[in-house]
């Protein structure tokens, strides 16, 4: 079928995009698109290395608070301040991360996005008090904010559908690293040298972003035909037929140009309810089922139930690891639900035992009894966590929103996940004075209740192209 005549069958109606969807499930099975090339490899590892430089951001705060207050005489209540403040630039960048990764393309997002995260960290180096402390941590938010949403989202367009879950996940195993890495060497060393770590890994990613292709679905969106091309051409490889994957690109591409513009209020039509919903759904349940209680104040848990903390810490940083990098070898075989219900189910499970653990600490309990089951607690939870939903709600919502509203849609979620990220650092240390049993036992029911929202929303997106996804929508 000519490309006028699909696109304008296209256009009539919605009969005719399950047609499309047809052929275009039947090109992708015959145009190579399983190869996976060095480029591919290499595009994705400096991809990644930015999720390793947010790492060293949430890693930070913990190990460097006695240096940095006592050196520049901080109060608790400023520290906590410096600590929260990552959050907010967050927020900040979240806001328009895909505004900016629309514009800029995806490359030119990641590259702006170290430039802040560069520029804060040497503020943080250099600091002589509170103010510039602050300033530098809110900039390295800002660079964190648009790093979420655009790595998943630049992966997911580059790889290959049979290797675009696992590649796109080894974001949440570089975050672990460079939370890991951040929290050893920040116990180590001067925290004005720690900072300077985490520069050094925001000037390598930026290096990098000039030797990586743009996104072809950019380019394509962009009207960069030769360059398009090209591109697709240079990540399939120079042997593979990639007429059929760069037809459906285009196709698809300008198809979605016909109906809407990428606006915000666009966003907020009926067809677009499902991916809003979902991506709105999963980054809210990621963040308000307990995450930064446990991830944040760790240590304080640990302490509160007589467990010693850096122990018990660097036990979860390193097991972290590696259940993130059991998700990366089974997402792409069981699929993107499975793994959400069972790391949901896990984390729900954790925070029960953890809010036991404390209920009997309540009735004055053996310590003993109830330090081993906090740890078993934050371990189950963590754990289980890291095994899908740290890093699968962001490569969905890489997946499931149109080229068109990506941008919109993207900035609306990231925005929505880095709030609710805020509002739990914010009120874990109130809840947990008012009732430290009942705080946890309010996260496991909210992650029961994400348990059944993935069970009957979120769709599977396992072995399917960007473009199947969307026709089948």
């Amino acid at each position: 079928m000519e490309k006028s005549e699909m696109l304008e069958r296209l256009v009539t109606g919605r009969p005719v995009i399950d047609e499309a969807a047809t052929s275009i499930r039947d090109g992708c099975d015959h145009n190579g698109s399983s190869s996976v090339t060095v480029t591919v490899i290499f595009s994705t590892l400096v991809a990644i290395s930015g999720a390793y430089a947010f790492g060293n951001a949430v890693g930070y705060s913990s190990p460097v608070k006695s240096g940095i207050t006592e050196d520049l005489g901080l109060s608790l209540a400023e520290y906590a301040v410096f600590s929260s403040i990552l959050t907010v630039g967050g927020m900040l960048g979240a806001a328009c991360s895909g505004r900016m990764a629309d514009l800029l393309g995806r490359r030119g997002a990641m590259g702006i996005s170290e430039v802040f995260c560069i520029t804060g960290w040497l503020a943080i180096v250099f600091s002589k008090d509170a103010l510039w402390l602050d300033l530098g941590r809110l900039l390295v938010g800002c660079g964190s904010g648009v790093l979420c949403y655009v790595i998943p989202l630049y992966v997911s367009e580059i790889a290959t559908k049979n290797v675009r879950g696992a590649f796109a996940l080894l974001f949440s195993v570089m975050l672990c690293c460079g939370k890991a890495v951040m929290f050893v060497v920040g116990s180590l060393i001067n925290w004005r040298n720690s900072a300077l770590i985490g520069v050094i890994q925001c000037v390598l990613q930026l290096i990098g972003v000039f030797f990586i292709p743009e996104s072809p679905r950019w380019l394509a969106k962009a009207n960069e035909t030769k360059e398009f091309e090209a591109t697709l051409r240079h990540l399939r490889g120079e042997k593979v037929d990639i007429s059929q994957e760069a037809t459906d690109i285009r196709l698809y591409t300008e198809y979605m140009k016909q109906i809407s513009d990428g606006g915000l209020l666009n966003l907020f039509q009926k067809r677009y309810a499902n991916p809003l919903i979902v991506g709105v759904g999963l980054m809210v349940f990621q963040q308000i089922g307990g995450l930064n209680g446990f991830s944040y104040y760790t240590s304080f848990i640990f302490e509160s139930a007589g467990f010693p903390s850096k122990v018990g810490s660097i036990v979860v940083a390193v097991l972290q690891i590696l259940m993130a990098i059991l998700g990366v070898l089974f997402i792409d075989k069981s699929g993107r639900r499975p793994l959400l219900l069972m790391s949901a189910g896990g984390a729900c499970l954790g925070c029960v035992i953890t809010g036991f653990s404390f209920f009997l600490q309540d009735f004055h309990a053996s310590k003993d009894l109830t330090a081993t089951l906090v740890i078993i607690g934050v371990l189950v939870f963590l754990l289980s966590f890291d095994l899908g939903m740290g890093g699968i709600p962001w490569i969905i919502v890489s997946e499931i929103f149109p080229i068109n509203i990506k941008g919109s849609g993207g900035s609306v979620v990231n925005l929505i996940n880095w709030a609710s990220s805020w509002v739990v650092s914010y009120t874990f240390t109130f809840l947990f004075e008012w009732n430290s049993a009942g705080t946890f036992f309010i996260f496991a029911f909210i992650g029961g209740v994400g348990i059944m929202f993935i069970g009957k929303l979120v769709p599977e997106t396992k072995g399917e192209t960007l473009e199947e996804l969307q026709t089948c929508q």
